[in-house]
């Protein structure tokens, strides 16, 4: 059954190693991908690319790199796939992204690209200007080379199972889905949850509407009020009442980290049992709570795939 998980890369050099750790324990547990957030550094990827390196060379797993819209222009987006491709990244998640803190939605503060659609046409663009095939050394053969055909980019998306903060009408969160899908997006991952049927029912109304590809599952183990409070300001979803008064009445972090587990292990058998494709774990850089919510909810993890996501 495939998993993956999602990272973002270190605040700090000093809590680098700590993050190597955790996407070893990650790797050991058979995810078909881990997925790294954008953040700012040295080079054009910066640390983000760091991370992403650092999964390609020292694990078995393939690493996705977000992308997003916001700030951007054709420019730097084209030189941030370059760069991403040239290092062996094969698979992206192309997002929008949000408002800088500060900006409201009729600002000017997207860029270039107007829509994630573009920015999966755009990824779809640079990578068929490269050159289609590549060279390998022949072992004991001095001189001699292998032609290899260069593998496709498969680019995921976002989802919204309760609809995009932003949207102006009830469905246009899966009118956008499927221009993204039509852009050549082959892989859909959807924003956090708090009830199983808000997935089901989401993706049972985007194949009515014409969605085909795979639709994976989001979710965030909360172990912590503020953690949820965190949440809910960043995704706009409605207050989940009984997971809410259940971290506030447990006394320990212990006993809140279990009350989170429990709830992200009853929703991934929930929505696998309604016919999810597979687990996408949000871990916040941390492996024992996300690994806890697998055991907890009864996913082998011990067979490794190595099949990029799709």
């Amino acid at each position: 059954m495939p998993l993956s998980f999602e990272v973002y890369p270190p605040r700090s050099a000093a809590r680098e190693a700590a993050l190597h750790e955790t996407i070893r324990h990650l790797a050991a547990a058979g995810p078909q991908f881990i997925s790294v957030t954008f953040g700012a550094g040295g080079s054009v990827g910066g640390r983000s690319l760091d991370v992403l390196r650092f999964i390609r060379d020292e694990t078995a797993v393939e690493p996705l790199a977000h992308i997003t819209c916001v700030g951007n222009t054709y420019a730097a987006a084209t030189g941030l796939i370059r760069e991403f491709l040239d290092a062996g990244i094969l698979n992206f998640l192309a997002l929008r992204g949000d408002p800088p803190e500060g900006a409201d939605e009729g600002d000017s503060f997207l860029g270039d690209l107007q829509s994630a659609a573009e920015l999966v046409q755009l990824i779809d663009r640079v990578q068929a200007a490269q050159a289609p095939y590549t060279e390998a050394g022949v072992p004991g053969l001095p001189g001699a080379a292998q032609v290899q055909r260069r593998l496709r980019a498969e680019i995921a998306v976002a989802a919204f199972p309760n609809g995009h903060p932003r949207s102006r009408h009830p469905n246009e969160h899966i009118d956008a889905l499927l221009a993204k899908e039509a852009a050549g997006a082959t892989l859909a991952i959807t924003q956090l949850f708090f009830h199983a049927d808000d997935y089901l029912s989401f993706v049972a109304r985007s194949r009515e509407a014409g969605v085909m590809m795979p639709i994976l599952p989001g979710i965030m183990p909360i172990t912590s009020p503020g953690r949820l409070r965190r949440v809910l300001e960043l995704t706009g979803e409605e207050l989940p009442r009984a997971l809410a008064f259940a971290l506030e009445t447990e006394s320990t972090a212990e006993g809140q980290a279990e009350v989170g587990i429990a709830h992200a292990a009853d929703l991934a058998q929930a929505v696998l049992a309604g016919g999810a494709p597979g687990i996408h774990l949000y871990a916040f850089n941390e492996h024992d709570t996300v690994l806890a919510v697998l055991r907890e909810a009864g996913i082998p993890t011990h067979s490794l795939q190595r099949n990029a996501p799709r």
